[in-house]
């Protein structure tokens, strides 16, 4: 059933927004794609609708098409009654000619199959004596029964579709003929390829962009006949508008939409609906509402309006086969998913950051009613961990808070104000400050030369690694101030340099003083080369007589300097 919708992987973003519309939930997200599990999977199409990235599409039937018609067989169209809402203003007549010119032998109203199937439900109800009565005409309502409600079966009309009907009929009128059903429903390929008898499905999309390319238009004609009351079918209420409502102590009612079809199936188990033809639709407004319609944003109640416009009073002309020959069985239809302990669950929820029960928030951001749905569906392997938002949020707030606490480094936020937001531990060390609440809401002049802060304000880029004395603490500090253009705040960063700053001025001063010391010994040092000199200049001479008592008057550490190293 997964090949009818498809998933184009790289448009998917993780937004669980098809979890949360599915009705079943058969969505399953690894690799962060999402991935439809075929067997649990109801066709509804409501994924392909919701996707706000267009990452689901139905598959295309198209080319198969062409090859039924390049075969040579006569291949007729059965189209779906809700045409007339999708193609404003023109009636059967005007799309028969249209799909010929495409290469068809002909087309016709699926509303014919509708009359033989309203029919049938009329005899079992006057006939047989069913306590439950579904209509069976929608596919994801007989896939929801087959693999949600299986014990809900017998109540489930053992009927064809009017699709089905249609073509069953087409195919007796013309014995070589193939048949192509036309409609805005994605469950009807899956029915088609189940059941047979129908040889091909495409969806009015599909149809649209066939005749598009052909250069095809139909033109506007409508028609209107009295013998065409089940072309109400695609409606609410549509089914029932068509029978006559007289089998004695039967409510007849109409239910669209999944959810009110669970509901209802789930009150018919409980025991707690009798007596009851029940005309269920998966789609909000019936086919009217098909997946394919609705995702292009169709007006309900004008769709409803255009097929009531067309729609007789009187039933079509059509020969009523016998019960034998629209007869279909259901059967049930296995899912897989093992159910996990209650043990198992706890684990799992634990895993999620759920320790007690009133952290089970079932806010529904993951697309499960529950958190409990969650854990059960990651049992399953249909669900991560990290799809659960709150969990995120709190574990993402938790290592952001840790971090800002327990940083050596002050850290102090501002708005555009220039007001204090947040302040961790090591800035309001720098600052005396006892308590973040001390300070919360204040400006930031209160604690802080503002200029730097106004200064990156004003030019938007930021300021790093500046160097200032916050005279007020006696500290010095390296500040780096940066501007968060998406969230419109101011993040100071300040690293106390202030044993830095006083090493370094404690090295400069012993640096000062050993120059000092250094030019101190360099001027005694010099005097006593001077001296030398001058005790040489008097005895230059008597070079050789006076070595000796030159020696003598030579101060030993005239040596260390290196002075008179040579002649000693």
């Amino acid at each position: 059933m997964a090949k009818y919708l498809t998933l184009k992987k790289s448009n998917c973003k993780n937004c669980y927004k098809c979890i949360r519309h599915c009705p079943v939930k058969s969505i399953r997200f690894s690799g962060n794609q999402a991935h439809i599990i075929s067997n649990e999977c109801i066709l509804c199409g409501q994924c392909f609708v919701i996707c706000p990235q267009n990452a689901k599409e139905i598959a295309s039937e198209r080319e198969k098409v062409k090859v039924l018609i390049q075969s040579g067989a006569p291949v007729y169209v059965s189209l779906a009654p809700s045409f007339v809402a999708n193609y404003e203003g023109i009636g059967i007549g005007a799309m028969e000619k249209a799909l010929c010119k495409l290469g068809f032998a002909g087309a016709e109203e699926t509303a014919v199959g509708a009359t033989i199937v309203k029919r049938e439900y009329e005899r079992i109800l006057a006939e047989e004596d069913r306590d439950i009565l579904i209509s069976s005409c929608c596919h994801s309502v007989n896939l929801l029964i087959q693999k949600y409600f299986p014990e809900e079966l017998p109540y489930l009309a053992d009927v064809m579709s009017p699709m089905q009907a249609h073509c069953a009929d087409i195919k007796r009128r013309h014995p070589d003929a193939k048949t192509v059903f036309v409609g805005p429903c994605v469950a009807k390929k899956d029915e088609a390829e189940t059941y047979g008898i129908v040889d091909a499905v495409l969806t009015f999309e599909e149809l649209t962009e066939w005749m598009k390319e052909a250069g095809v238009t139909p033109e506007a004609e409508k028609d209107y006949s009295e013998e065409s009351r089940a072309r109400f079918f695609p409606t609410t209420g549509g089914i029932l508008k068509t029978m006559a409502k007289d089998a004695p102590g039967y409510t007849y009612l109409a239910i669209d939409g999944t959810e009110n079809c669970i509901a209802a199936l789930r009150d018919i188990a409980g025991g707690k609906i009798h007596r009851c033809f029940i005309e269920m639709s998966a789609c909000a407004g019936s086919c009217v509402g098909g997946p394919v319609m609705e995702k292009y944003h169709r007006s309900p109640v004008h769709d409803y309006l255009s097929v009531a416009e067309v729609a007789g009073k009187k039933d079509f002309l059509v020969d009523q086969p016998d019960t034998e020959t629209v007869k279909k069985s259901f059967a049930p239809i296995a899912r897989t998913g093992l159910q996990p302990s209650e043990e198992e669950i706890r684990e799992i929820l634990l895993q999620m950051g759920k320790t007690k029960p009133e952290d089970e928030l079932n806010c529904g951001s993951c697309g499960y009613d529950s958190c409990r749905a969650k854990a059960i569906a990651i049992y399953q392997g249909k669900a991560e961990v990290s799809m659960c938002l709150p969990y995120l949020k709190e574990k993402a707030e938790s290592f952001s808070d840790s971090i800002f606490n327990n940083t050596p480094n002050g850290l102090i936020v501002l708005n555009e104000k220039l007001e204090v937001q947040q302040i961790n531990l090591a800035a309001r060390k720098i600052m005396n400050i006892r308590s973040a609440a001390d300070v919360l809401g204040d400006q930031v002049v209160r604690i802080l030369d503002p200029k730097i802060f106004l200064t990156v304000l004003d030019s938007k880029h930021s300021v790093k690694n500046q160097r200032v004395y916050l005279a007020e603490y006696d500290k010095y500090v390296e500040q780096t101030v940066i501007y968060d253009k998406e969230f419109h705040l101011l993040i100071g960063i300040m690293r106390d340099v202030t044993d830095e700053q006083n090493e370094r001025a404690r090295k400069e001063e012993i640096s000062r003083q050993t120059v000092e010391i250094a030019d101190k010994v360099v001027d005694k040092q010099m005097r006593i080369v001077q001296e030398i000199a001058s005790l040489l200049g008097e005895t230059a001479a008597e070079q050789g007589g006076s070595r000796r008592l030159l020696c003598e008057k030579i101060p030993k550490n005239a040596k260390f300097f290196g002075i008179f190293s040579d002649n000693l």
